[in-house]
């Protein structure tokens, strides 16, 4: 799909501001339906004029108003949009909602308009896109491939150009896998981000309504409007859209030990997910290798006991009486949850709560982990052969995510050297959404790829902005406490908020202390001209958090007012002088980042 006018927000809102219409844009999207030709795509579509009385009622073009103004979106068909079916690709299923679901709502207040509702696998069970009793929607980068699903509709929606963005679920990966398949961004919020008020269940405990969309800011935007608590939602949480600004220059990424990777023997795909963390290195971020097996284990579970009896009991009386409504291979994992008990429905959760104490070490470790979205590309033919064994493999590292509760986000990294999309997927504590949106939108722009299927070039991200909130307190860190550093880790634990890399005037210098573990340095403030500008970097937290940060800073350490290279002054960490005796001077390094890594080369040459 090629076209003048590409369907990022940013790219249509410069349209309008222009003076153009919503009509042309509606235009051009019926136009691309047409030229696209993929019956698999759309289960309903909307009334051209009923659209265009929707855009009429916006009033004139206000994105500061309606920060979603005339931008086309699709919706997949187990979420309601009031005045269209609901099916969950179950025709015997369908009913017809008098009210939007509560993300639809807030989108279509932001000024979005909904486009149609998308093909899905039956009941969002499954990560291929071909379970359904409808035509199967084609991959947008390769018709022999699978879609990947559940959300099969919604990604190749996006990826063709047709809407800007869609709402699709996540359970177990179906709203990452789509987007790593068809060349585009997956956003997973933290469960309970948005609300899953008006959405068909699968497993209720578990379940994301999650945002495909062209480029990371869009993706975000769309987070932004639609994260809100919702007191109708039983599982609704306030996690607040915060944390997508600048990124610390230096994150501890977390990744599957060599050993411990599963490509199926893929090797095209395996060398795909090395050149991507060549490209995370190669940026600032620090790699570290960590066990996998307990997080393949807690992927496991999702299809065990517990949570397959989650899944059929969101449509028990449904499923009882009409069996033979459902799709031949979801029919054969819901009917198999009949045979559970609640014994076994416990055995799981102890499992889970057993796995989860294992690997919270492991997850505290790091900032974040980056992982393959999938290990591989299947084809049609591969889910004839293989219905059941091709769909576990496609959610080897989606499947734990929302068991953990961990937010995610699917990102293109370029092309795999058989030409088919390469994809990772950034992974992070419940909250952190922010933190792998960030590193996403810097992974999408080295990638340097095309959006979805089109020609359309990706655009330069928007530039991001530092925390604003004014009650917030600025603190200067200048060693162990850095990003990628051991102690930044306490940070983290606060929600600090990384707001900017900054040097100090030329009134300090900077020693490494004796006698520290970990390792640490300790500025002091001597006469201006007398020391060094020493580089450090300023994070932001709220009051409540910096007094327990300060509370817990050991001697001889401290917190004083330090005298930045720009004017400003900021609270942030010096060293009693008394413990300088015995200490060496550092400050000629610039700064203790710049200290360690000349120590760790020394090292590694044998010369120190």
């Amino acid at each position: 799909m090629t076209g003048a006018l590409a369907f990022d927000i940013a790219s249509l809102h410069e349209f309008y501001a222009g003076g153009r219409t919503i009509h042309e844009v509606v235009d051009r999207v019926f136009a691309r339906i047409a030229e696209v030709n993929d019956t698999g795509i759309f289960l309903h579509l909307s009334d051209r004029q009923v659209l265009l009385a929707e855009a009429q009622a916006l009033g004139p073009f206000d994105a500061e108003a309606k920060p979603l103004w005339g931008i086309p979106f699709a919706v997949k068909d187990n979420i309601d949009v009031a005045g269209m079916p609901t099916t969950a690709a179950c025709p015997d299923y369908s009913y017809m909602p008098t009210a939007d679901a509560a993300v639809v709502r807030l989108l279509k207040q932001a000024g979005a308009l909904v486009i149609g509702k998308t093909n899905l696998d039956q009941f969002a069970t499954g990560l291929v896109g071909v379970r359904s009793p409808y035509p199967i929607p084609r991959n947008a980068i390769d018709a022999n491939l699978v879609p990947g699903g559940s959300s099969s509709g919604s990604a190749v929606a996006t990826a063709q150009g047709i809407v800007s963005f869609a709402l699709g679920t996540d359970t177990a990966g179906s709203g990452r896998i789509p987007a790593g398949l068809n060349n585009i961004v997956g956003l997973k919020p933290s469960v309970g981000a948005l609300s899953t008020a008006g959405v068909v269940p699968a497993c209720r405990t578990l379940d994301c309504v999650s945002v495909f969309a062209l480029t990371v800011d869009d993706a975000w935007r769309v987070f932004g409007i639609a994260a809100r608590y919702d007191a109708t939602d039983a599982y609704s949480k306030d996690i607040p859209a915060t944390g997508y600004g600048p990124l610390p220059p230096a994150l501890t990424i977390g990744v599957p030990a060599k050993t411990d990777r599963q490509f199926f023997g893929d090797t095209v795909m395996e060398a795909a997910y090395e050149n991507a963390l060549a490209m995370l290195a190669k940026i600032g971020h620090r790699i570290v290798e960590v066990p996998f097996g307990d997080f393949y284990d807690v992927a496991n579970l999702l299809y065990e006991g517990a949570w397959v009896a989650e899944r059929y009991a969101t449509v028990k009386d449904f499923f009882d009486t009409s069996e033979t409504s459902f799709h031949p291979v979801t029919r054969r994992i819901y009917g198999a949850a009949k045979t559970l008990s609640a014994a076994d429905a416990f055995n799981g959760f102890y499992a889970l709560q057993a796995l989860k104490q294992k690997v919270q070490p492991i997850i505290a470790s790091v900032d974040l982990f980056c992982v393959p979205t999938a290990p591989s590309h299947y084809t049609l033919a591969d889910l004839v052969a293989e219905p059941i064994r091709e769909n576990s493999r496609l959610g080897t590292y989606t499947n734990f995510v929302n068991l953990l509760d961990m937010c995610g986000i699917a990102v293109p990294t370029g092309k795999r050297a058989d030409g088919l999309p390469a994809s990772v997927t950034l992974l992070a504590p419940s909250g952190q959404d922010g933190l792998t949106a960030a590193l996403a939108r810097d992974v999408h722009q080295a990638a340097g790829v095309t959006m979805g299927a089109t020609d359309w070039s990706l655009p330069t991200a928007a530039t991001p902005t530092a925390v604003t909130e004014d009650e917030m307190i600025d603190l200067v860190v200048v060693g162990a406490h850095l990003s990628g550093m051991q102690l930044n880790v306490q940070l983290r634990d606060l929600n600090a908020q990384f707001s900017r890399e900054a040097q100090t005037s030329d009134a300090y210098r900077l020693y490494a202390l004796a006698g520290q573990m970990p390792a640490k340095p300790g500025m002091i403030r001597v006469e201006p001209g007398k020391g060094g500008n020493i580089d450090v970097e300023v994070w932001r937290l709220t009051p409540a958090a910096f007094g327990r940060f300060v509370a817990a800073i050991p001697s001889p350490l401290g917190i004083g007012t330090i005298d930045l290279s720009d004017g400003t002054f900021v609270k942030g960490f010096l060293v009693e002088r008394a413990a300088i005796a015995g200490a060496t001077d550092i400050t000629e390094f610039g700064g203790w980042r710049s200290y360690i890594s000349a120590q760790t080369n020394q090292r590694a040459q044998g010369t120190g």
